[in-house]
């Protein structure tokens, strides 16, 4: 009998006949899966729109815990470290940049009276200014807070830029300041009746 073109092997029982099984090492090589190039720029994609849809208010509550928790790293002599900095910047990438901004806004609030005013305050200060470069309302707070503590520390600073500032900003220097040169410019010039107030008590009771 010829030795034929094609073999074939039976199953027990007389099934139909199929291939025999190619010998080993002539079989097709096996290859590993190519990684797709774009496959990490859709996996950050994906992650993004995970992220979006979260309901606003927590993700601005998880921001204000992991800015706080970097602070937490970061704060004393080694305040302004660029891992504040990055941290902030990553919240203002945030698909919602009303609440992005309130929530920077918010950890400006917390972490700047913990500040020294003449040391800690001004790296801090330094290093978060170009993040927030383009994003007007937490500018605006950190040159406010700059303004404030300059005031505080008692080196130089512009009583124009104070008549000029927000309602928040002269709010809480007549709350906050001991400065006379200050609190009398607020008691004569303060936009809001209760600023002038405020302003006004605190002259009078610092001359008792």
């Amino acid at each position: 009998m010829g030795i034929r073109d094609h073999q074939t092997s039976r199953p027990p029982g007389g099934g139909p006949a199929y291939p025999a099984p190619a010998p080993a090492g002539t079989g097709p090589a096996l290859r590993r899966p190519v990684a797709d190039p774009g496959e990490a720029p859709q996996e950050a994609s994906r992650e993004a729109s995970r992220e979006a849809a979260v309901p606003g208010r927590w993700r601005y509550t998880r921001h204000l815990d992991r800015l706080a928790a970097v602070a937490a790293v970061a704060g004393g002599p080694r305040a302004g470290g660029p891992g504040e900095a990055e941290a902030v910047a990553a919240v203002l990438r945030d698909p919602d940049p009303v609440m992005a901004e309130s929530a920077v806004v918010t950890h400006l609030g917390r972490r700047a009276p913990r500040l020294l005013p003449g040391t800690e305050f001004p790296d801090w200060a330094r290093a978060l200014h170009p993040v927030l470069d383009g994003h007007a309302f937490p500018a605006r707070r950190l040159r406010e807070w700059s303004l404030l503590k300059a005031i505080e520390a008692g080196t130089d600073w512009n009583a124009a830029e104070l008549a000029a500032a927000s309602d928040w900003c002269q709010n809480t220097a007549a709350r906050s300041l001991a400065s006379r040169e200050a609190l009398t410019l607020l008691a004569a010039s303060a936009r809001t009746r209760r600023v002038r107030n405020t302003a006004a008590q605190r002259l009078r009771r610092s001359a008792a």
